[in-house]
């Protein structure tokens, strides 16, 4: 069921999200500050390529004191518009009954866009 997700998945935009989020972190990567939040987004968009089967959740023992420093720098510096733009496209896709598979999933990338430091993806 997971393959048949992750086909859907890829064909609806998940590979445009997850390409767009490749690139823009292997630009924050340039730069030696920008190296935590180019790490993060590329993570997130490893999980965008292929979504069903996998999970994101926080670790054991996170957020600790650092990932919250730098999730409130993360929301500071406006990377908080993820978060955004992953509701609009959830309660989009809640508009169908067939798409709410696809909503949660971008619930699951709302809250890694939102606070994406101590959050791993994790297999189901």
């Amino acid at each position: 069921m997971s393959l048949i997700g992750n086909i859907l998945w890829l064909i609806l935009g998940g590979l445009l999200v997850s390409a767009f989020y490749i690139v823009v972190g292997l630009l924050c990567c340039i730069t030696i500050i920008g190296i935590p939040f180019g790490y993060q987004l590329i993570k997130m968009g490893l999980y965008a390529l292929m979504p069903f089967g996998r999970e994101m959740r926080f670790e054991n023992g996170e957020p600790g004191c650092l990932s919250i420093v730098f999730n409130l720098i993360w929301i500071m510096c406006g990377y908080w518009e993820i978060a955004i733009i992953h509701l609009v496209c959830g309660l989009l896709f809640y508009i169908t009954i067939i798409g709410i598979p696809f909503g949660n999933k971008h619930f699951e990338l709302m809250k890694a866009g939102l606070f994406p430091f101590g959050i791993s993806n994790k297999s189901k």
